[in-house]
């Protein structure tokens, strides 16, 4: 156990994306989303299938934070404005093994910051599986309220969550 001590004793960073970073959170997406597809028993979820060049054109297209421990991306989330003014979130996720440490909040929390300040969000919206509990705490837990239910490209019942901008909950 000495071994996850030691790495909890360095600080977790969250910062916007560069380039260089696309490789990594490739990788970190590919590992974190092998459990979502467990839960569906479906291994061609979005986050699965994207390719290396997807998730560079993400990158420098839309609003993308990682967290970092050390030089290691350990988390990632991103953002993008609609078109009726709401911000999508997605493809959250941080490494299984520093899980449960408030790293998902601190992503989320940036990213609804600068979508809000840069891109003038209203509101945020985010989708994820209606088998996803520990997603849904997180969400819910942070303000998010469930507005309705859709379908995934991969065919997964999605629920969709949204909150106003300036709505922080007191628990976040």
């Amino acid at each position: 156990m000495s071994g996850r001590r030691a790495h909890m004793g360095m600080s977790v960073t969250i910062s916007a994306a560069t380039e260089q970073d696309a490789e990594q959170i490739f990788r970190l997406q590919y590992l974190c989303f092998q459990t979502e597809a467990a839960l569906y028993g479906n291994y061609r979820i979005d986050p699965l299938v994207q390719t290396l060049d997807s998730v560079r054109e993400e990158v420098a297209r839309d609003c993308v934070f990682v967290a970092r421990l050390g030089e290691e991306v350990v988390g990632s989330v991103r953002g993008s404005v609609t078109e009726d003014g709401a911000a999508a979130i997605g493809k959250l996720c941080v490494h299984p093994r520093l899980q449960g440490h408030g790293i998902g909040a601190r992503l989320l929390r940036a990213a609804e910051s600068a979508l809000a300040d840069q891109h003038g969000a209203k509101r945020f919206r985010l989708h994820t599986g209606h088998r996803s509990e520990g997603h849904l705490r997180l969400y819910r837990k942070v303000g998010y309220e469930t507005v309705g239910t859709s379908q995934g490209a991969d065919g997964i019942p999605m629920i969709v969550l949204e909150k106003p901008a300036g709505a922080y909950a007191a628990t976040a």
